[in-house]
């Protein structure tokens, strides 16, 4: 049986390495990733068993239902919880769906000890977020192309900045980047010169 604990508030993180990729690391979430077998998906496949776990004891704990599955897609460990009152697991645009990612996260590092870029999702949260997030990807290059001035986007999270600049770097005649320190980083649309 693997470690599901939660981590205790008195017990010290800040000396452990961090579980993450820097939050500006434009990797952080592609769209739509399909489900792949490959060579090295077996310790991928692990990691979203970890997680699995993790979470479905905050699930217990929490008396939630919810259904689990674990894959691997997009060469990334991926878990999915499917289930009916999940909301309040989302939090106020995926707030705690974030700290439930990040925590999820720190449980596969204190079994593997290696980072993980598992991506955890609840309710189908990411799927209809990724669409919102491309329509004001699209509405901001809209804008540029016409007035041909930068448009500075509202703050975002790293999912949703990458969401975004996948969009935006796909339209010829316009780049994006990101700017500021979080929880204020925000991407400015341009266009290209």
């Amino acid at each position: 049986m693997t470690d599901t604990s939660i981590p205790r508030a008195d017990q010290p993180l800040d000396d452990e390495p961090t579980a993450t990729a820097p939050v500006d690391e434009p990797e952080e979430i592609d769209a739509e990733p399909a489900p792949s077998k490959a060579a090295g998906d077996s310790d991928l496949f692990r990691q979203s068993e970890i997680a699995a776990d993790y979470v479905e004891g905050l699930l217990d704990i929490l008396d939630y239902d919810g259904d689990i599955d674990e894959l691997v897609s997009g060469g990334r460990p991926v878990v999915e919880v499917v289930g009916g009152r999940l909301q309040n697991l989302v939090g106020q645009r995926g707030a705690t769906l974030e700290a439930l990612q990040e925590l999820a996260r720190l449980a596969v590092f204190r079994q593997t000890g290696s980072p993980s870029r598992l991506l955890l999702d609840i309710g189908g949260y990411r799927a209809n977020r990724r669409k919102e997030l491309a329509a004001v990807a699209r509405n901001a290059v809209e804008k540029v192309k016409e007035h041909g001035e930068p448009v500075r986007l509202e703050p975002m999270s790293a999912f949703e900045r990458k969401c975004v600049h996948d969009v935006v770097n796909a339209i010829d005649g316009v780049e994006s980047e990101s700017e500021g320190v979080e929880p204020n980083r925000r991407i400015i649309v341009s266009p290209t010169e």
